[in-house]
C-alpha cells in the first residue's frame, strides 16, 4: 500500500512537472519564422513577429505583452514586459515606485532611499523605429527570446533585479521594409533599395523627430509608456549603421551637451558607455567607437533617445552596421589605431546579419547587466534629478548660457579698456561672474502662464497637450486672478518650473544658445546634430508670460497624461444676420473647411474674418464643428463692413515623389488634421500638363525643385537614383519621374501664366530663379572684381533654427498673421527684389528681416547678413501667382504659428454681388 501511495505519488509530480515543462516550452524563432533571426538573406515581417510576440507572451511565465495603441496604418503597437515571474505579479506597485522616484513629489532623501531599495531598474529597449535599418527589429525579436528562454545566472540576475520594457517603434514599417525585401524567390536578388514609399505613412524617417510634439500616433504610444506611465530610467534606442571603418557607435556622445539637464545625465552616459565597450571587449567583439569617433551628439531634444535626457532618464542611441545582406567592412587607415574613440579597432573583413544581431544582444545585456548590478543607485539618481530641478525650479537660479559667459568675458574687457582693471593672471575678478550671474533679471523662470484670453488659445491648448504627452505638470486657472500686476481669466494655463521634468519645460518656453562650434578657429563650423535650435513655444506662435517670482492662485493640477480640448460656446442671439470666425485661430479654417464640404455658403472679409450667413444648417453645423476644436464663433446682427468675397475649396496638388517626401508628408498630415482636401502629385503627372484641368494650387515643398544648373540657388535640393518600371510593382509606376526644368518647369509656368498658383517652401524656391523672376540670392558678397558669390560658411551660417521676421500682414496670403512672427529657419533661402519690381509691385515682399540680430533660438553666425533680406514674396506671373516662402513654415507640423500663410492660399474667393454692410 505504502509502495502503491509513492508510486500515485511520484506519477503525480512527474505529470505535474511534464506539465509545466511544456507549459514553459518557450518556441525558438526558426520553430516560427522558419530561419533563424540574422540569417543572411532573410527579414521576418511585423505579421509574422506580432504572431510570434504572442506566442512567447503564451509560453512563458516571464513575459506580459501590453498593446500600447494603434498605429497610423491602424495595427497594434506591442511592447513585451520581460521580467521574472514573481515580478510580473507585482507590476503595478513597481510602476508606481519608478512614478514616485521620477517624479520627486513629496518624497523625502529617505523615502527616496527605502523606495530604491525596494523597487526595480525599469529598462526601455526598443527596435525598428527606421525600418530599414533592419537589424533593430531584429535584433528585439531574438533578445526578447533569449531573455524568456535562458537559464544562466546572469539572465535569472537580470529577471530579479530588473522590469524590461521591450517595445516595437514601427510595426508599419517593418511590415513594409521586409515585404519589400522577401518579395524576390532568389535570395541573391534580394534588397532593400527602391522602397516605394516611406516606412511610416507619413513621415518616414523623421518618425525620431516627433518625440516632443509626437504628432504621430506611434510617437504618442511610446509616449504614454516613458513619460506618463513607466519613466523608465535608462532608454535604449537601436539604430544604424555605424561609421565607415567601425562596427557600432554608442555612448559616451560629442559635445556640445545641452545646458538644461542634469549633470547625472553625462556621468550615468559614460558608466553605461563603458559597461557596454568593456563588454564587447571581453567577448572579443571589436569595432565600438565613441565621442569624437562619431557625429553624436547629445545637444538636440525631440528624437526617441535624446527627449529623455530632459526628463531625466539616460537615454542611449547605438548605431550599427548590418543588413541581410552580406556587405563589407571597408578600410579606413584613420579609424586602425586604437585611442580613446576606438580603443579596439576592427579590420576589414566581410560582416553577417548574424553578426550584428549578437552585437546588439550582447550591448542589450550590457545594460541590463549594470542596471541589474546598479539598481538602487539607478533608481535613486532619478529620484536625485527630479528633486533637482523641483529645488531649482523652487529658487532663484542662473543657467549658464554660452551669451552668458559671453556677457561676464564682454564686461571685464570693457572695464580693461577703461583701465580699471589689471588683470590677474589666468583668471578674472568674481565680480564680473556676480555682474552677470547674480543679476534679478537673469533668473530663470519659476513658470509661466498663458492666458485664455489670447486669440488662439485652441493652438495654446495644442502646445499644453505636447507638454503633456511629454509627462509635463500643467496647472489650469479655476478662477480669474493676478500675478505681477497682470489679470488673467479663468481657464489660463500655468506652468511651472518647480518640478521633476523642470530641463523640457525649459527647452520649450525658453531659447536654446547653441555654442558656437568651429572645426579649428576661423575654420569651417560644425553642424550640430539636427537642429541648434527648435523653443516650441515660439514655433507655435502662442503668447506666454514668464514669472520670474514664486506665485501662486487658483489653480488646478491637471492629472498626468490627461490631454486638454478646450470647449466654446456659439455666442449667439435674436435677430443674427450671421456668425464670424477670427482667422488668427488656426482650427478656425477647419471649421470652415467642415462648412465648405457641406456646402454652407462662407465669405471673407477685406482683412480675412470669416463670415457664415445664418441659418438653421449653418447654426447646427457650427455648434457641431467649432465647439470641441474650442474655436469661438461670434453670432452678428448685422454683415462685417466692407465687401465680402464668397470662398470656396480649390483644388490642391501637393508634390511627392517616389520613394515618399519627409517634408510633403507632413503638409499632407497637417492638412488631414485641417480637414483641407488635397491630391498627392507625382512628377509624372505634372508632365503630362494641362495642369489648370485639374488644379488650381500646385504646393511644392523643400527638396521638390532642383536648382538652377550653374545658376543661382535658393537653397539645397534632393535627387536620388529611380528603379526602372520593370523593377517594381505596377501599382507603384505612377510615383516614378522627376522634375526637370525643359518640361515640368515649362507646364508649371503654362499653369501660372493661366491663373494657377504655385506655393513654394525652402528650396523649392528655387522656382523663382527658373522664371527668371527679378530676385536674387541675397547671402552674397561683392568680390573685387564686381562679381558676387555666395557666402562662405566660415561667415555666414545658421543651421535650424529660430528667427523673427516681419509680415505684411495686410496681403491675404497672410491673414491672421501678427506684424511678427517666429519661423524655422534651416540656412534657408534669402532673396533681394529688384527696385523696378517693388516699383510696379510684380513682386511684393511677404517676410523680411527687419534688423541684423533676429535669432530667437539656436545658433545664427553672421546674421548681421540677414538685415533686409527678404525671407518670402509674392509674384505675380501672368494671370496666376508664385509664392515663395524660404523659412520652413510647415515644419514637422511643429510650427503653427505659420501655417496659416499655407491655409490661405487654398480657398478660392470671388466678390459676393452686392453684398456689403448694408445688405444683399
Amino acid at each position: 500500500m505504502q509502495l502503491l501511495k509513492m508510486t500515485v505519488r511520484g506519477v503525480f509530480f512527474l505529470m505535474m512537472t511534464l506539465t509545466l515543462a511544456n507549459a514553459q516550452k518557450i518556441p525558438a524563432p526558426k520553430e516560427h519564422f522558419g530561419f533563424s533571426i540574422g540569417d543572411d538573406y532573410h527579414l521576418a515581417t511585423y505579421t509574422q513577429t506580432e504572431a510570434y510576440f504572442k506566442k512567447l507572451a503564451a509560453a512563458s511565465n516571464r513575459a506580459k505583452l501590453v498593446d500600447m495603441g494603434l498605429t497610423e496604418e491602424g495595427r497594434h503597437q506591442y511592447m513585451m514586459v520581460v521580467s521574472s515571474p514573481e515580478n510580473l505579479k507585482k507590476l503595478d506597485q513597481y510602476k508606481t515606485i519608478s512614478q514616485k522616484l521620477a517624479r520627486a513629489e513629496g518624497v523625502t532623501e529617505a523615502q527616496a532611499r527605502t523606495l530604491s531599495l525596494e523597487g526595480k531598474a525599469v529598462i526601455w529597449i526598443d527596435g525598428g523605429l527606421h525600418a530599414t535599418e533592419t537589424v533593430g527589429a531584429h535584433q528585439l525579436i531574438e533578445t526578447m527570446y533569449q531573455l524568456v528562454s535562458r537559464q544562466d545566472a546572469e539572465t535569472k540576475r537580470i529577471l530579479d533585479e530588473v522590469i524590461i520594457l521591450l517595445a516595437h517603434a514601427n510595426p508599419d514599417g517593418q511590415e513594409l521594409v521586409s515585404s519589400w525585401y522577401m518579395r524576390e524567390e532568389k535570395p541573391e536578388k534580394r534588397t532593400l533599395d527602391f522602397l516605394p514609399k516611406l516606412y511610416q505613412k507619413y513621415i518616414g524617417h523623421d518618425n525620431n523627430r516627433d518625440f516632443f510634439m509626437m504628432n504621430m500616433k506611434e510617437s504618442w504610444n511610446i509616449g504614454r509608456q516613458l513619460y506618463v506611465e513607466w519613466i523608465p530610467q535608462v532608454v535604449y534606442n537601436h539604430h544604424q549603421a555605424g561609421p565607415a571603418g567601425s562596427v557600432v557607435a554608442g555612448p559616451p556622445y560629442r559635445d556640445p551637451f545641452n545646458h538644461v539637464y542634469d549633470p547625472l545625465i553625462i556621468t550615468s552616459l559614460d558608466a553605461l558607455g563603458a559597461a557596454m565597450n568593456s563588454r564587447l571587449n571581453a567577448e572579443g567583439k571589436p569595432g565600438y567607437t565613441q565621442r569624437a569617433g562619431s557625429v553624436y551628439s547629445t545637444w538636440w531634444n525631440g528624437g526617441l533617445r535624446t527627449a529623455p535626457y530632459f526628463h531625466n532618464m539616460i537615454g542611449i542611441l547605438t548605431e550599427i552596421i548590418g543588413s541581410p545582406t552580406p556587405s563589407e567592412i571597408p578600410l579606413v587607415p584613420q579609424r586602425l589605431i586604437p585611442n580613446g574613440a576606438t580603443p579596439f579597432p576592427i579590420t576589414p573583413q566581410k560582416w553577417h546579419f548574424r553578426q550584428s544581431i549578437d552585437y546588439s544582444v550582447s550591448l542589450n545585456y550590457a545594460v541590463l547587466n549594470y542596471a541589474a548590478r546598479h539598481r538602487d543607485e539607478l533608481l535613486y539618481n532619478s529620484y536625485r534629478m527630479g528633486k533637482n530641478a523641483v529645488d531649482r525650479g523652487a529658487k532663484d537660479t542662473w543657467t549658464s548660457y554660452p551669451k552668458r559667459v559671453e556677457e561676464i568675458t564682454k564686461a571685464y574687457r570693457e572695464d580693461q579698456k577703461k583701465a580699471k582693471v589689471v588683470s590677474a593672471g589666468s583668471g578674472i575678478p568674481s565680480k564680473y561672474y556676480d555682474s552677470v550671474m547674480t543679476n534679478p533679471s537673469l533668473r530663470d523662470p519659476r513658470g509661466y502662464i498663458l492666458s485664455a484670453a489670447q486669440p488662439d488659445f485652441p493652438t495654446v491648448a495644442k502646445f499644453m497637450n505636447a507638454l503633456i504627452k511629454s509627462g509635463v505638470q500643467v496647472h489650469q486657472a479655476t478662477a480669474a486672478f493676478d500675478v505681477a500686476g497682470k489679470s488673467y481669466p479663468a481657464g489660463s494655463y500655468v506652468v511651472k518650473t518647480g518640478q521633476a521634468f523642470r530641463p523640457h519645460v525649459l527647452d520649450m518656453f525658453e531659447p536654446q544658445d547653441h555654442p558656437n562650434d568651429f572645426q579649428y578657429p576661423g575654420g569651417p563650423p560644425v553642424r550640430p546634430y539636427d537642429a541648434a535650435g527648435w523653443t516650441l513655444a515660439y514655433q507655435m506662435g502662442v503668447q506666454f508670460d514668464r514669472i520670474l517670482d514664486a506665485f501662486d492662485g487658483p489653480f488646478r493640477a491637471l492629472p498626468y497624461g490627461e490631454l486638454q480640448y478646450p470647449k466654446a460656446n456659439l455666442v449667439s442671439k435674436a435677430g443674427l444676420t450671421g456668425y464670424t470666425l477670427d482667422p488668427q485661430i488656426n482650427d478656425s479654417y477647419t471649421v470652415v473647411n467642415d462648412l465648405l464640404r457641406e456646402k454652407i455658403d462662407v465669405y471673407r472679409t477685406s482683412t480675412g474674418s470669416f463670415f457664415v450667413p445664418a441659418t438653421d444648417q449653418s447654426k447646427q453645423l457650427l455648434e457641431k464643428t467649432a465647439s470641441p476644436l474650442g474655436v469661438a464663433v461670434t453670432g452678428v446682427s448685422e454683415r462685417p463692413a466692407g465687401t465680402l468675397e464668397k470662398i470656396s475649396a480649390l483644388r490642391v496638388g501637393l508634390w511627392d515623389t517616389y520613394g515618399g517626401s519627409m517634408p510633403s508628408g507632413w503638409v499632407r498630415w497637417l492638412t488631414e488634421q485641417f480637414h483641407f482636401p488635397v491630391e498627392v502629385v507625382f512628377p509624372n503627372t505634372l508632365n503630362a500638363g494641362e495642369l489648370s484641368k485639374k488644379f488650381d494650387v500646385l504646393v511644392f515643398v523643400t527638396g521638390a525643385i532642383p536648382a538652377v544648373a550653374g545658376g543661382d540657388s535658393g537653397g539645397r535640393s534632393y535627387t536620388r537614383k529611380e528603379p526602372k518600371e520593370s523593377e517594381i510593382p505596377e501599382e507603384y509606376r505612377g510615383m516614378l519621374g522627376k522634375i526637370s526644368a525643359d518640361t515640368t518647369l515649362v507646364h508649371l509656368q503654362k499653369f501660372m501664366q493661366d491663373g494657377g498658383t504655385v506655393f513654394t517652401i525652402g528650396s523649392s524656391t528655387n522656382l523663382a530663379f527658373h522664371l527668371k523672376l527679378p530676385v536674387r540670392n541675397a547671402l552674397v558678397e561683392i568680390m573685387p572684381d564686381g562679381t558676387e558669390k555666395r557666402l562662405v560658411s566660415e561667415k555666414y551660417f545658421i543651421p535650424g533654427s529660430i528667427l523673427r521676421v516681419q509680415v505684411d500682414s495686410t496681403q491675404s496670403v497672410s491673414w491672421g498673421m501678427p506684424g511678427s512672427c517666429d519661423v524655422y529657419f534651416d540656412n534657408s533661402p534669402v532673396f533681394s527684389i529688384a527696385p523696378d519690381a517693388l516699383a510696379k509691385q510684380t513682386v511684393r515682399p511677404l517676410m523680411w528681416f527687419a534688423n541684423g540680430t533676429p535669432l530667437r533660438s539656436g545658433w545664427a553666425w553672421g546674421q548681421a547678413y540677414l538685415q533686409g533680406g527678404v525671407a518670402a514674396f509674392e509674384a505675380s506671373v501672368g494671370a496666376g501667382k508664385l509664392y515663395a516662402f524660404g523659412p520652413e513654415i510647415t515644419f514637422r507640423a511643429q510650427s503653427h504659428g505659420t501655417f496659416k500663410l499655407l491655409f490661405n492660399v487654398m480657398y478660392s474667393s470671388k466678390k459676393a454681388g452686392g453684398m456689403t454692410a448694408t445688405g444683399e
